[in-house]
């Protein structure tokens, strides 16, 4: 046996049907951002990135299983593999003792290794698992436990695209950036800032290494959208603004997701953001009086306010469960947040994970739920952000579950659904941009232009079926502001848009009743001389080729910076 290698994620199906947590899937937007909103959440499989960047970076054959079901497993396993790497998160804890079970069962020589944030746990949790324990950068650590030279940064990056569904049809595809790994802001509850030991590891060290990868996507398509996989990208202008050169010589205007803190944005004018190619941003909202050095900066309604003004999404994260906390500072904290009209929103439950300092006060202090603190794999069970698991000064487990709860529905009714949200943004950035001054912004209106057009068939369904009658209300008076900007619609846009609340009905019943909802097997082979033929396995292999050539297939993950 050659001394080849198996990366895989955790075994399908997944979800509360089958024993997870209400968060454990394999879409972060549906699952932990839109959750509520029904038929109008934009859909998009989340993968396991590490596995396909790892891949691409050792030198031995090499196979990646991307939700695998367990008979696939055993099939993958039978060919014979010296190594099997098998990423999880806490939560899916108990997928990978399934996982590591098969491996036992059908491969024995097989020596596993065990990765993702899931390593968290301690070794007790873990050793009897796994022979080997990434907690680390996993190329360097792979390379090494496969007896291959050091290589420096920056590794070889794959294209991994990722299509976004609305509806059930594709209507947008992102190219996926890795740039960088961990955070130095040290928030008390952020498992990937302490995880790396509040180092940020730059996997493209430079502007320039990182507008090389997006140039490799811009040749397999020039109208890409791209996400930036960097905890809090902006942080290092140096690193930011050498990008920004890039952009503004390419002269091409781009469409970019990045993760970004008030913190990190207060250093940077809106112009400097756009000329970026930056229109979508994660933020960090958390609570008004949660008090993170991250938070601090210009006042967050002043930059929320000016981001929207020129069309820039934001995706707004906020925490339930912190100890100041009551239901009334809950629905205080809320409204202000919706004020403030984010395109997302996202609402966690303040939980321990461990490694972070939360997990090791609460820990001390005794403050964990004693049903968790007694079973630690309930513990990692319920560590997906929509469990209480820590006694509280003011509110019972149930009362702040049922919180989180009410955040994403008075989301979905005071503010409408995503989609149309999205509209509304573009919208509000092509009548900015559109009289620019600036060439390279006016080329970006043109491009919001093109994004809005194709939006037309959306209204329909929107008038008929959003959550409330005013939020329809809303959605008729938007259909009115766009077409008195690009137009009526045509008889074709007509049709497709009573196409669309067919493709919504669907939808919503596939969605209702849990059908079609887990992705087919995803096998990526990377240096491999024997990869099987066929029609089935030609359709889900993939190479990721440094040429930027379109790959066969180009199933992967990530947000895309327009939601719609």
């Amino acid at each position: 046996m050659t001394r080849q290698v198996l990366l895989t994620s955790v075994c399908r199906p997944l979800g509360v049907r089958h024993g997870d947590s209400p968060s454990v899937g394999y879409e972060l937007l549906h699952e932990q951002v839109t959750r509520v909103q029904g038929l109008f959440s934009p859909r998009s499989h989340h993968i396991q990135f590490s596995l396909e960047y790892i891949a691409e970076n050792l030198e031995v054959p090499t196979v990646v299983l991307q939700y695998p079901s367990r008979r696939e497993l055993v099939r993958e396993l039978k060919r014979g593999y010296a190594v099997v790497g098998i990423s999880f998160v806490l939560a899916t804890y108990h997928r990978m003792k399934e996982a590591v079970a098969l491996v036992r069962k059908y491969s024995p020589q097989s020596q596993i290794v065990l990765g993702g944030y899931g390593t968290v746990a301690p070794d007790k949790m873990l050793r009897p698992y796994g022979d080997h324990i990434c907690r680390e950068e996993g190329v360097g650590f792979m390379r090494r436990l496969l007896g291959a030279r050091e290589i420096p940064m920056p590794y070889r990056h794959p294209l991994i695209i990722n299509p976004l569904r609305v509806f059930g049809r594709e209507v947008s595809r992102t190219g996926i950036v890795f740039g960088g790994l961990g955070c130095p802001n040290g928030c008390d509850f952020c498992c990937t800032s302490h995880f790396f030991k509040r180092k940020h590891i730059r996997l493209l060290p430079t502007g320039a290494d990182l507008y090389q990868v997006v140039e490799r996507y811009l040749q397999v398509d020039p109208q890409l959208s791209i996400l930036i996989l960097d905890e809090d990208f902006l942080l290092n202008r140096r690193r930011a603004m050498a990008f920004r050169e890039c952009v503004l010589r390419g002269g091409q205007p781009l469409s970019i997701f990045v993760f970004a803190s008030i913190k990190a944005l207060s250093q940077y004018t809106v112009t400097e953001i756009l000329e970026m190619g930056i229109d979508g941003m994660w933020i960090g909202y958390e609570g008004t009086r949660s008090g993170y050095a991250k938070q601090k900066g210009r006042p967050v309604e002043e930059i929320f306010r000016e981001f929207r003004e020129h069309g820039i999404t934001i995706l707004a994260s906020m925490i339930v469960g912190f100890p100041y906390q009551t239901p009334e500072i809950i629905e205080e904290e809320l409204s202000g947040l919706l004020a403030l009209r984010p395109v997302l929103t996202q609402f966690l439950i303040y939980g321990p994970c461990p490694g972070t300092p939360f997990y090791e006060q609460v820990v001390r202090e005794g403050k964990l739920l004693p049903e968790v603190a007694e079973n630690p794999e309930l513990f990692y069970r319920r560590g997906s952000g929509f469990y209480a698991m820590v006694s509280h000064p003011s509110m019972t487990p149930g009362q702040i579950e049922a919180a989180q709860q009410h955040c994403f529905q008075e989301d979905f009714r005071r503010l409408g659904p995503v989609l149309h949200r999205s509209v509304e943004r573009w919208l509000e950035g092509y009548l900015k941009l559109r009289e620019s001054p600036s060439a390279f912004l006016r080329a970006k209106a043109e491009r919001i232009a093109r994004d809005l057009r194709q939006a037309y068939p959306l209204f329909l369904t929107g008038r008929l079926f959003g959550p409330t009658a005013q939020v329809r209300r809303w959605i008729g008076n938007l259909q009115e502001r766009l077409h008195a900007a690009l137009g009526r619609p045509t008889w074709k846009e007509r049709l497709q848009a009573i196409g669309a609340v067919g493709l919504a009905c669907w939808t919503g019943l596939t969605l209702r009743l849990g059908l079609f909802q887990h992705p087919p097997l995803m096998r990526h082979t990377f240096r491999m001389s024997d990869a099987p033929s066929g029609a089935r396995w030609r359709r889900w292999q993939q190479r990721f080729p440094s040429t930027g050539k379109l790959p066969r297939t180009d199933y992967s993950s990530g947000l895309r910076s327009r939601q719609a």
